[in-house]
């Protein structure tokens, strides 16, 4: 079992099922720690707030900033960028400090007007980016968004339960029958939405109210069998065999196969999103200083590395890469070969006319 195993389970985990009171536990106990630490910040300290993905929340990396800095942090948790683009709009920019929207949705919160720029000059290590983020088409020169992690969509599937794996996503329909009430989609409309329209062969990003219509029909075929849309939360249902297979982010899918041999990830052939999740500065957010600290702790290589060995997704620093182990450097679904990336595409944003074709559709096959 690796050593991080353990505390997945009791950080990640729980995050996913008891976010706001682990949040609150997470920030009493970093406030107690800041009253000893080597800084000689006191628990006076005005804690840092940070609205995150369910399970990028991880108490050692959390514990490991305050430990450095002697800044407490307060921690929210979300399930979908459009969740938390729907508190930001109801004046959540008052709140957090730190946001960690996906690529295309940098682009729709600078176009609303909801993100701070970045002043690069209180960075270190943006330097030390690869190519593809040094300046990224979602936010040219990085000016309201630094890249944290990359990765893709896919297929987990417990391998003692499926005699044929999965090898695509037409793997779902071919098998309705065995997968029926065993199987997960991400309740994430774009993710889902765009895996069916790649399913076609499509583009994730298509905007032909036809192909979109095509692709909606498709998944009403399929929803008889789908137990639930679902982000998380659906792991111990998969450890436990109740599920089959699961739709997933890279990271999970690279994180439970650690610690359960028998579940395995999978990157579609025919292609699947290639995403960025990014650390941005809500405009009016408070106690700046303390989220210009967290950036620079993020930056830092060794503290970047030690993120992705907890939370297994792809980081886009490369002194961080060459300080991980080298069964990570060599994984092929968390660092993808260039032929299965060539295959995949980022999620782009839509025009409001196809963003309300999509919200209907999706409405329609989660509220039926």
């Amino acid at each position: 079992m690796p050593p991080h195993s353990r505390s997945f389970r009791l950080s990640r985990r729980r995050f996913l099922q008891l976010s706001t009171a682990t949040a609150s536990a997470v920030a009493l106990a970093n406030c107690q720690r800041s009253s000893s630490n080597s800084t000689g910040i006191g628990s006076s300290t005005e804690p840092l707030h940070i609205y995150t993905w369910a399970d990028y929340a991880d108490t050692e990396v959390f514990d490991r900033f305050t430990q450095t800095t002697g800044i407490p942090l307060e921690v929210q948790t979300y399930d979908s960028n459009e969740m938390m683009l729907a508190k930001m709009q109801a004046g959540g920019g008052q709140q957090f400090s730190i946001l960690y929207p996906s690529d295309y949705m940098v682009q729709q919160m600078v176009e609303l007007g909801l993100l701070a720029q970045i002043d690069q000059a209180r960075l270190t290590g943006l330097d030390d980016l690869r190519d593809p983020w040094q300046s990224p088409t979602y936010d040219p020169n990085n000016t309201h968004s630094i890249p944290l992690s990359w990765g893709t969509t896919g297929l987990i599937y417990d391998t003692t339960r499926l005699i044929t794996p999965p090898t695509d996503w037409t793997y779902l329909w071919e098998q309705q029958d065995v997968l029926t009430g065993r199987m997960t989609l991400l309740d994430d409309l774009r993710e889902t939405l765009g895996a069916t329209l790649a399913s076609l062969g499509f583009s994730y990003n298509a905007t032909d109210p036809q192909e979109i219509e095509a692709a909606f029909e498709r998944l009403r075929e399929l929803k008889p069998a789908i137990a639930q849309f679902s982000s998380f939360g659906w792991e111990d249902q998969l450890i436990a065999g109740d599920f089959d297979l699961c739709m997933t982010y890279s990271h999970l899918g690279n994180a439970l196969p650690a610690e359960h041999p028998n579940l395995r990830y999978v990157i579609p052939a025919s292609g699947s999103s290639l995403w960025t999740d990014t650390m941005v500065i809500p405009q009016g957010a408070p106690n700046p200083e303390a989220a210009y600290a967290w950036l620079n702790f993020m930056l830092e290589p060794e503290n970047a590395a030690f993120a992705v060995e907890r939370l297994r997704f792809a980081t886009p620093s490369q002194s961080a890469f060459e300080r991980l182990p080298m069964e990570l450097q060599e994984s092929e679904t968390l660092f993808p070969p260039e032929s299965v990336l060539a295959n995949c595409e980022g999620i782009a944003p839509l025009d409001a006319a196809t963003a309300d074709l999509f919200d209907r559709y999706w409405t329609e096959l989660t509220s039926a």
